[in-house]
């Protein structure tokens, strides 16, 4: 129903992963790989397409309007999906998730307040923390039976009366960990105690394999939700990420208050009409195309895996239950990151995401993004197997 091997061109097409590789990484080669961005090489739901056919044959592209239906959309799929019951006045859409971030900072601190993150962690968090003038609070994970976890009393030992909020990543990218319900309920319990707001980016939460299961912070700690905001959106589950749109959503009446008010100061408040027509179109349209895409991933997940770790003897990818970023550790290859990444660069001409953007516990590290047709994660794999043949043979 669904064909995932199918090989969509990109190049020239406007596309960042494609287009920019050149630009951002120095591959030149006209056969470059991108496995770095965040978006996938997919079709989108045929209801997406749909939806937006009908919109550029109507031939009028004036000004959207917000009449409910897309909040009434996010909130059906959120208790579709995930048992989460949202009420449509609690949101409010945004250019993104990113963007989300910002206006939050804006509307519930002040510059130079101190904002914990659990690095390593997506380095969008870092740029917009620092692009506020607020300062970045790291409070590293670390790493446990495959997975990560957060350390909770190194983190109190270390906060200070500028600590004001706390951005989670769950599911956590790109470590790929699920966070359990004691795992959350701690995490709010903590912040309840020193007086933290939670920003909970959950827009990983649809991206979970088999033998996991997402749980939203709301419903793991229901006691947090005065100090709560959730950010969600359907543009990374649905190959949406041009649409930039994204949703935060909180029950708490001036926090919305306040970040509504941000939102029409920066002058953001009116919506870009395809971005939301293509987003209400996924959450009502679009189920059956992610069950069927899943799976796909699953498989992609686990070639990648053990084609990686055999082809560079040390390497090791960490357990991945969610989203489709394998998080990849070399150090125990014996090569310095240097030459990890030109043998990855140069030689198997394949773009991954450098770890150290990710911050600190990403310096040994690699993200590969595997949301791509079969056919090209084969031939990336292949070349990833030929750059590190030495380090087999001996020679």
């Amino acid at each position: 129903m669904f064909d995932f091997d199918r090989v969509i061109p990109r190049r020239g097409t406007h596309s960042s992963k494609w287009d920019n590789i050149a630009k951002l990484s120095g591959i030149s080669a006209p056969d470059a790989i991108p496995m770095w961005v965040a978006d996938m090489d997919f079709a989108a739901p045929p209801g997406v397409t749909a939806a937006l056919t009908a919109e550029v044959e109507r031939g009028t592209y004036g000004y959207y309007a917000d009449t409910g239906t897309w909040a009434e959309a996010l909130a059906d799929w959120m208790a579709r999906r995930h048992k989460l019951k949202v009420d449509p006045a609690w949101v409010s859409p945004t250019p993104g998730i990113v963007s989300g971030l910002g206006l939050i900072l804006q509307a519930l601190t002040e510059p130079g307040d101190e904002v914990v993150v659990f690095p390593p962690v997506y380095h969008a968090f870092r740029r917009i923390i620092v692009a506020n003038q607020r300062r970045i609070f790291d409070a590293n994970l670390v790493e446990a039976n495959g997975r990560y976890a957060m350390d909770l009393d190194a983190l109190a030992a270390k906060l200070t009366p500028r600590t004001k909020i706390v951005f989670l990543c769950s599911p956590h990218n790109p470590g790929g960990t699920v966070w359990s319900p004691a795992e959350l309920q701690a995490l709010a319990a903590f912040c309840i105690k020193h007086n933290l707001i939670l920003v909970s980016d959950e827009i990983h939460c649809d991206l979970v394999f088999p033998g996991a299961r997402h749980t939203p912070t709301l419903t793991a700690a229901p006691e947090i939700a005065d100090r709560l905001i959730t950010c969600v959106a359907a543009t990374k589950t649905f190959n949406l990420a041009g649409a930039h749109v994204g949703a935060c959503f909180t029950s708490n009446a001036d926090f919305k208050k306040r970040l509504d008010a941000r939102i029409m100061a920066s002058g953001v408040g009116s919506y870009n009409s395809f971005g939301m027509i293509a987003t209400e179109a996924a959450w009502r349209t679009g189920e059956a195309w992610l069950d069927a895409l899943l799976p796909y991933l699953a498989r992609n997940r686990d070639l990648l895996h053990a084609r990686i770790e055999a082809a560079a003897p040390g390497a090791r990818a960490m357990k991945l239950d969610a989203t489709y970023l394998a998080w990849v550790d070399f150090a125990g290859t014996g090569l310095a990151p240097e030459e990890v990444g030109k043998r990855v660069k140069q030689s198997a001409r394949i773009f991954a995401s450098p770890g150290e953007q990710f911050g600190p516990g990403g310096e040994t590290r690699l993200r590969f993004n595997f949301a791509t047709p079969r056919p090209i994660l084969e031939e990336a794999l292949g070349r990833l197997d030929e750059a590190f043949r030495d380090l087999r043979t001996g020679r």
